[in-house]
């Protein structure tokens, strides 16, 4: 039984599903970065059976999680959970994805680590397919906080650690721009948080 539970990802992995449906294709292999506990990769994985679903995780008490929670799912669908630290210069994987998901990383990591994120998923993604970067979390937009609550939360993750901080989306859109994505779909989901997916 999994004791690493996040109330967060219990709250918004459905409506991150939802907006995956009309994204993924039916078949395929898609590599989430930063998986966390791995509750939103098995809730995917069960809805989504005909994708191959690949966790990473920089730390390594995440990646003993989400190996227990793959265990205790038993999902065919769901391959062993990989290290990935995305400033790393070789992630050791090929171009063989058609989708890299990355839910919640960017405002708690350092600002090099969007470029690497965005580099790195070009990489990666097969040059034919829908050749998706789906990111998810709290942004700003045109410099501006869209809530009282995400200004806080920028405030306090920037007390954590003055390199985090809520990242504004042009920014972040521009960096896609520069390394070969369009914007594809922007969703604004429960929570004040957004969707965002540029394709290759």
């Amino acid at each position: 039984m999994q004791t690493n539970i996040s109330a967060a990802a219990e709250r918004n992995k459905q409506p991150i599903l939802d907006e995956l449906m009309t994204l993924l294709p039916p078949k395929g292999r898609a590599l989430e970065i930063a998986s966390g506990t791995g509750q939103h990769m098995m809730h995917f994985a069960a809805a989504l059976p005909g994708l191959l679903f690949q966790p990473t995780e920089a730390d390594e008490s995440s990646l003993r999680d989400i190996a227990a929670l793959r265990e205790e799912c038993g999902f065919a669908n769901v391959r062993v959970p990989r290290r990935l630290d995305v400033l790393d210069a070789e992630w050791g994987l090929t171009r063989e994805f058609d989708a890299v998901i990355c839910i919640n990383m960017i405002h708690i990591s350092p600002p090099e680590a969007t470029p690497a994120l965005i580099a790195g998923a070009r990489r990666l993604l097969k040059t034919e397919g829908p050749g998706l970067l789906v990111l998810y979390g709290p942004f700003r937009e045109g410099g501006v906080h869209t809530a009282p609550s995400n200004a806080e939360f920028d405030a306090w993750l920037k007390e954590k650690d003055p390199r985090y901080g809520v990242r504004d989306l042009d920014e972040v859109t521009d960096l896609a721009k520069q390394s070969g994505f369009t914007l594809k779909r922007m969703a604004r989901l429960p929570a004040n948080n957004l969707l965002v997916a540029f394709a290759a």
